[in-house]
């Protein structure tokens, strides 16, 4: 996808409005309370395969600390693809946790004990990642921005623009590629989304981000 690739000097996009912050968290409102209105039924159908999988007994729901808008920390909403204590279990392991940190922050399903099978098919299909419009209609993330990282992640990052702005569920960092895209590049991408932030471009993320999700770009 074009739009989406390194050269910078082909996007042209404009600095946004005194009304795009307002246009933005009405956006955000409307279309999280339709998608979990229309997508109600697959929070049914993870609570009943958790039911079923003994190995994914637990609560449906995972709540990761990450950092927000001035630096806020919240819960960030996730059904639930890890075993139960999960961090406690990544926190023991020193060199799985090293491998998790030089990975990015991130571990691929199969080099994660930690990982379900559950757990697997919702990451792949990126439906583990529903939720967080709960996030969005809290106003503790938007649609679109950067995604929301953990506290040691910050060093990777001018923090103080990083939290200048919400994080997002959709960014143009999961629409160029997810985690195919490392440090420092995947810090690159998303200060140039700050830069550039409008409407006309939050549109253009989204739908990179549902092509990148049907295609399975970068999920895990």
């Amino acid at each position: 996808m074009e739009y989406f690739d390194g050269d910078e000097k082909r996007i042209a996009i404009h600095k946004p409005s005194f009304i795009y912050p307002i246009m933005k968290r009405i956006f955000d409102i409307v279309m999280s309370l339709l998608a979990l209105m229309f997508l109600s039924p697959i929070f049914l159908f993870v609570l009943i395969m958790n039911l079923i999988c003994k190995s994914n007994r637990g609560p449906l729901f995972y709540r990761h600390v990450r950092i927000g808008l001035k630096g806020e920390k919240f819960g960030m909403y996730k059904f639930r693809s890890m075993i139960v204590k999960a961090e406690e279990r990544l926190q023991q392991d020193k060199e799985l946790y090293a491998k998790y940190v030089a990975n990015n922050y991130k571990l691929k399903p199969e080099d994660d004990p930690r990982v379900t099978k559950i757990g697997r098919f919702l990451r792949k299909s990126s439906i583990d990642e529903i939720p967080q419009f709960i996030n969005v209609l809290k106003g503790e993330m938007s649609l679109v921005g950067p995604r929301p990282v953990i506290e040691a992640e910050l060093k990777e990052y001018d923090h103080e623009k990083l939290l200048s702005v919400k994080p997002g569920a959709m960014g143009l960092w999961q629409a160029s590629g997810r985690s195919h895209i490392g440090y420092p590049e995947r810090a690159r991408i998303e200060m140039r989304y700050i830069d550039q932030a409008c409407m006309l471009f939050d549109m253009k993320i989204i739908i990179g981000n549902f092509v990148s999700v049907f295609k399975g770009k970068g999920a895990y």
